[in-house]
């Protein structure tokens, strides 16, 4: 008789199935070479700070040892960047390893976490990783004037039991590129329980450029007093370019903080991703070159995707949420023969949508030239 080791999984890890990266996309790439346009992960087509390989390449004669367990000099340099203190933030493996760690830090069997349909994929995993109870609240409707498809806030209030430990939401959220500004996010803070923590995904907020929607970190400065229950996780893979080095943090009071530190993982972010991080940092330039590109990239292909009579919902991302008006899996496969990749958005419960990452005009054009 076989001996079926998945039998002893324990209830959580069970239910779970492991990641789905779609494409092999290293194949992909031998096989086109640069004829490959990736559009599908959301990553920044201009690449990472000329100081970045410098600064892997100055630390290279130095792997030979652990790195920084603290990861103090990247801490200190983020406290100053964020106006917070250095025992206000921790650092991950990309903000994903943040979102499950804190999932493992406060929910638990005998607990729920609340989330938003449509939300990060990675809100529900980490939920059914902790063996919490799921409460996934519908999300806006797609005719909605200012959010279609976006968290609806209200509902999301009105959704938390007393059993509620963990509320995730998402600003701007992945992969509708909605939003909500800050004077919503303080109502909403302030009709939410004190008894669960609130964690605002911020991977993508250096792209946003509406007016009044800022950072929920301003609520975490003088040591996170003023809102001692939320956690905010922010990522270097985005708008600093260093998706390849898996860099993220979280920014909370000193005692969230000091709750996540006792379940990180020790050594967790190597010691080239702490230097190319920094270094990512400190080039103000650069970051705000890509800032400015994906603007201006992401309106002329919106503007080009509508003229093909498609709709494109609001994004203040560095990607577009794109309805097919039919089922998008045999655009995506012919898409897909063309050596243009894209993110078919059928687990997500939208089997008419495609996901688009801002790429070059060049890319862009290419893109556009498959579709049509």
């Amino acid at each position: 008789m076989s001996w079926d080791i998945a039998g002893l999984a324990n209830a959580a890890t069970a239910k779970l199935r492991a990641y789905d990266p779609g494409h092999d996309l290293p194949a992909l790439r031998h096989q086109h070479g640069e004829r490959l346009i990736e559009l599908g992960s959301n990553e920044t087509s201009l690449g990472a700070s000329p100081a970045v390989a410098a600064a892997i390449t100055a630390a290279l004669p130095d792997i030979y040892r652990y790195p920084d367990p603290k990861g103090g000099a990247l801490k200190c340099a983020l406290a100053a960047h964020l106006a917070v203190e250095p025992a206000q933030i921790a650092l991950g493996n990309g903000s994903h390893e943040l979102l499950m760690l804190l999932a493992q830090c406060f929910a638990d069997a005998k607990t729920s976490v609340v989330y938003s349909q449509y939300g990060f994929a990675v809100f529900s995993i980490a939920t059914a990783a902790a063996g919490a109870q799921a409460v996934c609240v519908p999300a806006l409707p797609a005719d909605h004037p200012s959010a279609p498809l976006g968290h609806d806030l209200d509902a999301m209030a009105a959704a938390v039991r007393p059993d509620t430990r963990l509320l995730y939401v998402a600003n701007p959220n992945n992969p509708t590129g909605t939003w909500f500004d800050d004077a919503a996010l303080d109502r909403f803070l302030q009709r939410l329980p004190a008894h669960l923590v609130v964690v605002v995904d911020e991977a993508y907020a250096e792209y946003v450029t509406t007016p009044g929607t800022g950072s929920a970190v301003r609520l975490l400065r003088n040591g996170g007093r003023q809102q001692p229950n939320l956690i905010v996780t922010r990522t270097f893979s985005k708008a600093y370019a260093l998706a390849g080095l898996r860099v993220g943090y979280a920014v909370g009071s000193v005692g969230a903080i000091a709750v996540v530190e006792r379940l990180r993982e020790s050594f967790n972010v190597n010691s080239l991703a702490l230097v190319a991080a920094e270094a990512a940092l400190a080039d103000v330039a650069h970051a705000q070159r890509i800032r400015d590109h994906t603007a201006i990239e992401r309106e002329w292909l919106a503007d080009r995707l509508r003229a093909l009579g498609l709709r494109v919902f609001p994004s203040q991302t560095n990607f577009l949420l794109v309805d097919f008006g039919r089922e998008a899996g045999e655009i995506e496969t012919q898409l897909f023969r063309h050596a243009v990749v894209v993110r078919p958005m059928a687990g997500y419960g939208l089997p008419t949508c495609l996901r688009i990452s801002i790429g070059t005009r060049a890319e862009s054009e290419r893109l556009l030239e498959a579709l049509a």
